[in-house]
Formats: structure tokens, C-alpha cells, sequence
């Protein structure tokens, strides 16, 4: 068995362990890999061993890829900071965005998105940690961003999406992820995404309900952001 097949059987018994602990069923909880700066070779090993959904950060680095593995029944996910000039091809080649943070950037996807395509799948990133470093709309602008994204066409609003301040505090940990899910909860029923949980705290993100946890290191080992 190659590393990235042990690594994620690895991880669906982490996912599968903390769902038992949360008497959740791991069926609800989708393994998104984070392929960013990763070889389209390695997204085709994951492939193998039975990942589907593929999470990408940089536009040119995800449609590179999608060329080359064109022959694979891949659902492409767009995880990064999105400029407004850079929604069309995102809008014409992604399943799902999970970084939509204003309601531009949402209107932008829905125009552009092509008609014969299903709706995009939209995750509203929110910043929960407050970090002036973070991409994402504030709870209190949520919302008025969320009403605003369900009227428009060619979109379905899904749910949330988060990238907590990092700590190894496991409270801290559960007191982020509980609150997107509150916030979600608070948006009325319909929405069933909450996006988030990484490598190292994926554990905590499941136990608050998480439906998606985007893992990269765990599975394709540690980046090297000097490679193209």
C-alpha cells in the first residue's frame, strides 16, 4: 500500500473514531483533500485509493490539474481567498466554493456560472477567531450575507465554512467550531455544510457537527511552498 493509501486509511479511522465518540455517523462526514501544491501524480494516487472530493487554494495551480486528471470522477472544491477577477473560471470549472466571505464575490459566481451546470455549492466563510489576518465575513455580517446569497441564481447556499485561530488547546478548539455551528443553527434549517477542521484538530471539529474536514498534511505529507 503506497504512504498516501496508509495515510488515508489513517485518517477515516481518526474521522471514524471521533463520529463514534460524538455518536455521529461517519457516513455524514466528507473527507476533503487539500491538494494545493501537490502533484496531479499524488491527487491520481488518492484517487485510487477512494478520495473524491479534492480541495484547491490557487486558480491557475487547480485548473492545471483538472486538464491532467480530466479522466478521473473528481468533484473539485475552490477553498482559497478569491479575487473578484478570478471568479469566472471558478464559477465555470468548481462543484463547490467554501471562501465566499461578501456578497460581490457571490454574485460575481452566480452570473458567471454557466447554465447547463447545477447550481455551485456555496460554503460562507466566516471569521470567528476575529484575526485581521483572516478572509471572512464577521458573525454579525453573516446574516444579511447569507439572506442575500439565497436569492441569487445558478447558487446553493450550503452552509459555513472557518479557519480558526490555530491552537492546541482542545477547548479553544470546540469553542470555534461550536460557534459556526451556532451560527449555521441560527440561519434557520436548510443549511447542511459546516466546513472545517484540519489535520491537527479535526477531532474537536467533528464533535461540533462538522460535515466536511479539509485535510492535507495528514494525507500528502508536509508542503513545499518553493515548488511551482
Amino acid at each position: 500500500m503506497s504512504t498516501i493509501a496508509e495515510n488515508i486509511a489513517k485518517v477515516r479511522e481518526r474521522i471514524r473514531e471521533a463520529a463514534q465518540a460524538s455518536q455521529r455517523d461517519s457516513a455524514t462526514i466528507g473527507l476533503l483533500a487539500v491538494s494545493k501544491t501537490k502533484p496531479a501524480a499524488a491527487i491520481r494516487e488518492a484517487h485510487a485509493a477512494g478520495l473524491r472530493d479534492f480541495g484547491e487554494n490557487y486558480l491557475q495551480e487547480a485548473l492545471g490539474k483538472q486538464l491532467e486528471l480530466a479522466d478521473l470522477d473528481l468533484t473539485w472544491h475552490f477553498i482559497g481567498p478569491i479575487q473578484s477577477n478570478k471568479t469566472k473560471p471558478i464559477a465555470e470549472h468548481f462543484a463547490w466554493v467554501h471562501s465566499v466571505d461578501r456578497l460581490k464575490i457571490a454574485e460575481r459566481l452566480a452570473a458567471q456560472r454557466p447554465a447547463g451546470l447545477p447550481p455551485l455549492n456555496i460554503c460562507l466563510q466566516v471569521n470567528v477567531s476575529g484575526e485581521a489576518s483572516k478572509s471572512g465575513c464577521t458573525p454579525d455580517e453573516l446574516p444579511a450575507l447569507a439572506q442575500a446569497v439565497t436569492q441569487l441564481p445558478q447558487l446553493r447556499l450550503r452552509g459555513l465554512m472557518t479557519i480558526p485561530e490555530p491552537t492546541d488547546d482542545p477547548a479553544e478548539q470546540h469553542a470555534a467550531f461550536a460557534r459556526l455551528r451556532e451560527l449555521r443553527d441560527r440561519l434557520g434549517p436548510g443549511l447542511d455544510s459546516l466546513s472545517m477542521g484540519m489535520s491537527h484538530d479535526l477531532e474537536a471539529a467533528i464533535a461540533e457537527g462538522a460535515t466536511w474536514v479539509r485535510i492535507g498534511t495528514a494525507l500528502f505529507g508536509a508542503r513545499d511552498y518553493g515548488q511551482p
